[in-house]
């Protein structure tokens, strides 16, 4: 048993848990850190880096579980009670999954060919980080101030905007938050919409990754060492899912576009001026 391989899934858990509902981008972050510490090989940081964000996704189902539940019952029957327009937000999430589903199965091997290396990250990391200066600086409208409220027009350009974080750093729930608020969704909604949003991507994305390339996972301390970074996901996104609805709800996500540039430029400097290696 390789203890410092398990230490290793730990942290990469931790970090996942910390970024995945943040502007930041966590496929960003975690494949710097496995770049930095050297963790596992490149195929199997590929599918750990996918499959790990199931603990996170679990942790907004744990969370929102109700909401969740009458959101489907409400597509299943027209009504639900409890909120104000549960068939409304099932029928959104379903618009919104529509094009990264489509890109994503489409792309899917050639993204992470090419685009999964700190180079990418650290670009799109810096240019999110504008984006989310220009975009929280604009004159904004409130056209919809509960995730309840948001409208298929919107939901489907929110989905649109959501396959930009295809590309490693662009961050999902950056790409969904920012381009909610642009479009008039309030701070809240547009982070719960976001976290709604994930659940059937991300779960998607690992299901359809463990089955196409399970086969890298070659003993059961392989198995144990995604395990580990899983669980520890879960418990870390629970209590950041909290933190961050509680920061929006007083403050705006200028600090993240601060975060998202220094550490793009932070490893450009490394890369090129240090000789940083890239992973693979």
């Amino acid at each position: 048993m390789d203890i410092l391989l398990l230490i290793q899934a730990l942290i990469m858990g931790i970090v996942e848990g910390i970024t995945e509902f943040l502007p930041i981008s966590s496929t960003g972050y975690l494949i710097l850190s496995a770049d930095l510490m050297g963790f596992w090989t490149k195929e199997k940081v590929d599918l750990f880096v996918v499959v790990v964000q199931l603990g996170a996704i679990l942790a907004v189902i744990y969370d929102y579980w109700g909401r969740l539940w009458q959101a489907l019952m409400g597509l299943l029957t027209g009504k639900a009670e409890g909120m104000n327009n549960p068939r409304q937000l099932g029928l959104s999430l379903i618009v919104a999954t529509i094009p990264v589903m489509i890109v994503g199965f489409t792309f899917a091997d050639e993204i992470k060919a090419y685009l999964f290396n700190p180079i990418v990250v650290a670009i799109m990391l810096i240019i999110g980080g504008l984006l989310i200066f220009y975009v929280e600086n604009r004159p904004k409208t409130i056209i919809a101030q509960e995730a309840e409220d948001v409208s298929l027009k919107t939901a489907l350009m929110i989905g649109l905007f959501q396959c930009l974080a295809l590309i490693p750093g662009t961050s999902r729930s950056g790409a969904t938050i920012i381009g909610a608020l642009w479009l008039g969704v309030s701070r809240k909604a547009s982070a719960e919409f976001s976290f709604f949003l994930g659940i059937p991507v991300i779960v998607g994305a690992a299901l359809l990754d463990l089955l196409k390339h399970h086969d890298v996972l070659t003993s059961s301390e392989d198995w144990l060492v995604l395990g580990i970074g899983t669980m520890v996901s879960f418990i870390v996104a629970l209590l950041c899912i909290r933190l961050l609805v509680a920061w929006v709800s007083r403050r705006d996500f200028k600090i993240f576009a601060w975060l998202r540039i220094i550490t793009g430029v932070l490893v450009l400097i490394a890369a090129w001026g240090f000789g940083y290696q890239m992973a693979g």
